[in-house]
């Protein structure tokens, strides 16, 4: 079952090429010139007016959470869930995606992980506005923005930002990946041997802790090494880059994973969830990577996940 965020259909789509913000037929074009306009980027991905205004969004939340990183120790946090936290710069962050967002498309809805769901339609965007909040709050350098439009539940413009390393990894369904002006492709590895997985161990998902393990052990077992470094949006990123050859992991969110599993299919790869079902999974349990990888993990993960973590 892949996961859907809203079932309702809307009026105005306002998305799609060559259409900008409702009732403006001249989008916000962010690739005048590197001179003209510091969003610029010459990547054919880039030429989306959805993914511009993304782009523009992921910036400006970027530049907020460059500002305070050294000031963490003074910064107001609250443990939403056990072992779950937010700080004001995860809120801020969010507010300054939202206003762009709206600004350019007031129709469409949102799905956030701080102020939630507003709006109905079948154009919803969905926002991570600091995945890698536990590395953030600690001082490590590796956390991201993500930004997704789903089109009745499918992913079709994506945007993942890194402000520390000014990596911008965006995508368009039917467009590729790209990484900054250059394209990406997952990685050509053919089986696990020598392969390079990441993965995460999830605070809300510490029952399925045994199974994990398993899992990992299995992987390991085959793989060269298996890394957990955070950010399920980098990994996912990563692997679209062909920096990882696969990715797992149990009970993502849909801000998690919604950019991510994009950048992954447009560079070629492919992603669903523990049982081999293509789409974003409504479990939220999900292996990406190439094609030959997805198959070698599944068959892996497969036969040592819970009855629980094969379902739908």
């Amino acid at each position: 079952m892949r996961r859907r965020v809203s079932d309702e259909a809307g009026k105005d789509s306002g998305v799609g090429a060559g259409h900008g913000p409702p009732g403006d037929d001249t989008p916000p074009d962010l690739l005048e010139s590197p001179a003209a306009n510091p969003f610029f980027c010459q990547a054919k991905a880039m030429t989306r007016p959805a993914v511009n205004v993304a782009v523009r969004a992921a910036r400006s939340a970027g530049n907020v959470i460059l500002r305070y990183m050294n000031r963490i120790d003074g910064l107001n946090v609250v443990e939403k869930q056990r072992m779950d936290f937010a700080s004001e710069v995860d809120r801020l962050a969010e507010a300054e995606i939202v206003k762009e967002l709206r600004r350019a498309y007031p129709t469409h809805a949102i799905l956030a992980e701080e102020s939630g769901a507003t709006g109905k339609g079948p154009l919803v965007w969905v926002i991570d506005p600091l995945d890698g909040t536990h590395n953030y709050l600690r001082g490590i350098p590796h956390f991201s923005v993500s930004i997704a439009l789903l089109d009745r539940g499918e992913p079709v413009y994506a945007v993942v930002f890194d402000p520390l390393r000014d990596e911008l990894f965006t995508a368009s369904k039917g467009d590729g990946a790209y990484l900054n002006d250059r394209r990406i492709r997952v990685s050509k590895r053919e089986n696990l041997a020598g392969a390079m997985i990441a993965t995460g161990f999830p605070f809300r998902q510490r029952a399925n802790l045994d199974a994990q393990l398993a899992m990992t052990r299995a992987l390991l077992g085959q793989a060269e090494d298996i890394r957990r470094s955070g950010s399920a949006a980098l990994d996912l990123a990563y692997t679209a880059a062909g920096r990882y050859d696969g990715f797992f992991e149990i009970g993502l969110k849909p801000w998690d994973m919604a950019a991510g599993v994009l950048l992954v299919r447009e560079a070629g790869g492919q992603y669903g969830d523990f049982a081999g079902r293509d789409g974003i999974p409504e479990s939220g349990n999900v292996i990406a990577g190439n094609l030959h990888i997805v198959k070698a993990m599944t068959e892996a993960i497969g036969a040592n996940a819970t009855p629980s973590l094969l379902k739908a």
